[in-house]
């Protein structure tokens, strides 16, 4: 591969969107003529090429199979780009981002995914100087290695692990924080590489796909005053398989008796629960605190520091996966693509 060349892959969301000359509505444009946008990237001097979905998807419709597309087609193009950059809404890039991190095995370059709070047709957009970096970032190489090959989130002058982010502000610009791992790098007037943190393979692997899920899940947030009737009704769904529990804290819940009763007969009929915290930073400590003893006893699996985004899609490919009750446990208390700092004193997975 001589030249560089960079994959853009447009799902859909805001950045896409231009005015409708006719009636000032906002309409997405083609963006194989992305650079009447952004004329600014012809000046980088490499091959751009595009693909976009057909029908374009908004982010809250996202689900499994939107996953496996893009995976594929990252798959197919493997070998004839540097990088690539996934435009995405941004509602659900941070699940987007875990799945396909787990997805794409023996990876070896860039899949940046991006966005905009602004359609890139307004005057005061976000997305062009995200798109214009994420570009670069795609791109970049030393010794003919890409410097960030990892699939992340590039968002207002930060680079982040995609697997560890969240978006936490829906109107501000820098609407994606990374509460437990720092950013890969930093855009000012340089592009400043975080190397330390930055996760580079020591094996020559070939990129290969996993692509089942099963969705046989549930979210379970705990809250003052939770109900048994809740509990029971989401704990009783046909066909449950796991529970991502959201607690408090560093992994604190009720110890209301029926709970915790509930919680063990769950476990016992096979269903995997894994604790998750629900603050943007910090970790899971079961058994710090009287309140997560009952949790451990139960069979509760902690996620130590992994965010809800993860802690979803990594359950849903190990489901899919039909691996054995014990085999799922130990691959959820792993890091499988640096979604959980599971040593604390060690910088990368």
């Amino acid at each position: 591969m001589n030249e560089t060349a960079i994959l853009i892959i447009y799902t859909g969301g805001t950045i896409g969107m231009v005015n409708d000359p006719k009636t000032g509505a906002l309409m997405p444009f083609n963006f194989n003529q992305i650079s009447k946008q952004v004329p600014e990237l012809e000046r980088f001097g490499y091959r751009l090429d595009t693909i976009s979905f057909s029908p374009l998807i908004d982010s809250s419709d996202i689900e499994p199979a939107f996953w496996v597309k893009i995976a594929e087609i990252i798959q197919e193009n493997y070998h004839k780009y540097n990088g690539f950059v996934v435009l995405h809404g941004t509602d659900t890039m941070s699940f987007s981002a875990s799945a396909l991190s787990y997805m794409l095995q023996g990876l070896q370059k860039p899949v940046i995914f991006t966005g905009s709070q602004l359609p890139i047709g307004t005057l005061r957009t976000d997305g062009k100087e995200n798109l214009i970096t994420a570009i670069e970032i795609a791109a970049a190489q030393q010794n003919n290695q890409p410097l960030v090959p990892e699939v992340c989130i590039y968002f207002e002058n930060k680079l982040f692990r995609g697997n560890r982010t969240t978006k936490y502000n829906a109107e501000h610009f820098d609407a994606f924080v990374s509460g437990n791992y720092p950013p890969l790098a930093t855009a000012g007037i340089n592009i400043d590489y975080n190397y330390a943190y930055i996760h580079y393979s020591t094996h020559n692997e070939e990129l290969s796909v996993r692509k089942n899920f099963c969705n046989d899940i549930a979210l379970l947030k705990i809250f003052p005053g939770i109900s048994e009737n809740l509990v029971s009704a989401i704990l009783n769904t046909k066909n449950l398989k796991a529970v991502i529990l959201e607690t408090f804290g560093s992994g604190n819940a009720t110890t209301a008796p029926w709970f915790l009763k509930q919680i063990e007969d769950a476990t016992q009929r096979g269903i995997v629960f894994l604790n998750v915290t629900q603050c943007i930073a910090g970790s899971v400590m079961m058994g710090h605190y009287e309140t997560s003893v009952g949790l451990m006893k139960a069979g509760v699996i902690s996620g130590n520091d992994i965010t809800t985004e993860a802690a979803v899609t990594k359950v849903m490919l190990l489901l899919g996966e039909n691996l054995t009750e014990e085999e799922l446990q130990k691959q959820l208390k792993n890091s499988i693509a640096g979604e959980i700092t599971v040593n604390k004193t060690s910088k990368k997975h």
